[in-house]
């Protein structure tokens, strides 16, 4: 059979195959954004690429104005660039094209030196007073209350002031080939038509996670930071970003109160009514928690929201939420996912009134991964799965119905119809065979020509 792969794929093949066509002329130092990056930058959305896709489109800050565009390389500058004061740029509709230049750190202080937790810690909360406090086996399985758990939620607000980075409408930022945003979160908030382009997020790190004893059977360290949230807003596209801990693992954190003490929260998270979002071509590499889509299941402004496709991306040895679906309608095709075993949870996780529609998606997994253990019923009903691959460790590829492998495994049984069929995709899908040779290829930062 002869396959033919989307636009999207062959226009990305043919960059790679193209001597020098991946590195464009850097910036000048004292310049401005070069006219080549100026015009890749300005791209939108292609028509029909996903929900993203519906209605007037994503178009970013493609009609920004020539003192719109912005070649950033420090914390300071990327908040100017979004406006001027953090704290209002969330409101800031102007159209306004920014160009990542290098590593931008959200702990970056005013005189360009380093913060650390201790200059964001509120002057009466210290680790060491908060673990001996709330040490369970003197405070008991309640959630902390008092002056320690005070003192460490004002130091989460001193954290946020600083590293969570708001973002307003009509706005696109790409990243030039390494550019790295360390550190911070990207806060999409009531933020409509924003593009986030070929960046990678590095260790979007907690300095204060909250001790909660009533998540789950012993109780849970939470983190409070995604590496980009987006929220109350509409018509995002993130494409051919890398989301990665760097040299933070999860797994190099401590243990506390017998459980890992969790610095991290999620890569990209859907939450708070937002909707019509793509992800594509994007590489989530090594981490625990990825992407959330709706946060809570309580009935309610979510229904009939929630709208995500996510296309052409690689999950790379990561371990749940691939993800955690809520009320929306989730379009998760030709996806690779490259799974290891230590650690692993789930893929796609059926969350209440969820309609996920899963389809040509290649799974490869590691050692102690079934088919059946790739869903997982979070109070969820049905799913679509259609033309999905699977190969087990040892084994070749071969066509697998996830949600027979899952029931043949679990009860109750979910069922195999979540009542729709996505319209909205560019290009033709890939049969699942092929993806991690597209995806392999194409997927994450720096595999665009800038």
């Amino acid at each position: 059979m002869r396959h033919r792969f989307s636009g999207a794929a062959l226009v990305a093949l043919s960059l790679l195959a193209t001597p020098g066509a991946a590195a464009a002329a850097p910036a000048d130092a004292a310049g401005p954004v070069p006219r080549p990056v100026e015009r890749f930058a300005r791209q939108t959305l292609p028509p029909g690429d996903g929900w993203a896709a519906d209605g007037v489109g994503t178009t970013g800050g493609s009609a920004a104005a020539a003192d719109q565009v912005h070649l950033v390389r420090t914390r300071a500058e990327l908040v100017d660039a979004l406006g001027g004061d953090n704290a209002t740029n969330r409101a800031n509709a102007t159209p306004k094209l920014i160009v990542v230049d290098g590593v931008v750190d959200g702990f970056e202080a005013a005189d360009g030196g380093l913060l650390g937790c201790a200059d964001l810690a509120d002057p009466e909360y210290s680790q060491a007073a908060y673990l001996a406090a709330y040490d369970p086996a003197v405070w008991g399985m309640v959630p902390p209350t008092g002056p320690l758990e005070a003192a460490r939620v004002r130091s989460v607000a001193n954290q946020t002031k600083q590293t969570q980075i708001n973002v307003g409408p009509n706005t696109t930022i790409v990243g030039l080939r390494g550019a790295t945003l360390t550190g911070l979160t990207l806060m999409i908030d009531t933020a409509d038509n924003v593009i986030v382009r070929n960046l990678t997020f590095d260790d979007a790190r907690d300095c204060f996670p909250a001790w909660s004893p009533t998540d789950g059977a012993t109780g849970n360290w939470n983190s409070q930071y995604d590496q980009v949230s987006v929220r109350r807003s509409e018509h995002v596209w993130v494409d051919h970003n890398t989301f990665t801990d760097g040299d933070n693992p999860d797994s190099a954190q401590p243990v506390y109160f017998g459980r890992p003490y969790q610095v991290h929260d999620g890569s990209l998270d859907v939450t708070h009514t937002a909707s019509l979002v793509t992800a594509s071509y994007n590489r989530f590499v090594g981490r625990d928690k990825l992407m959330l889509i709706g946060s809570s299941n309580t009935v309610g402004p979510d229904v009939g929201r929630l709208k995500v496709t996510l296309h052409h991306n690689m999950f790379d040895r990561v371990l749940q939420r691939l993800p955690r679906v809520r009320f929306g309608q989730v379009d998760v095709y030709n996806n690779w996912y490259r799974l290891s075993g230590e650690g692993f949870e789930y893929a796609v996780g059926v969350g209440v009134q969820s309609a996920a529609y899963v389809e040509n998606n290649h799974f490869t997994l590691g050692a102690g991964i079934a088919a059946g253990d790739l869903l997982y019923d979070w109070g969820g009903t049905a799913v679509t799965t259609r033309g999905n691959w699977v190969r087990a460790d040892g084994d070749r590829a071969r066509p697998v119905d996830l949600v027979a492998a899952y029931n043949a495994a679990h009860d109750p049984d979910l069922g195999g119809d979540a009542g729709w069929t996505p319209t909205l995709r560019h290009g033709e899908v890939l049969p699942a065979p092929l993806v991690p040779l597209v995806v392999g290829a194409l997927a994450g930062a720096n595999r665009l020509p800038l």
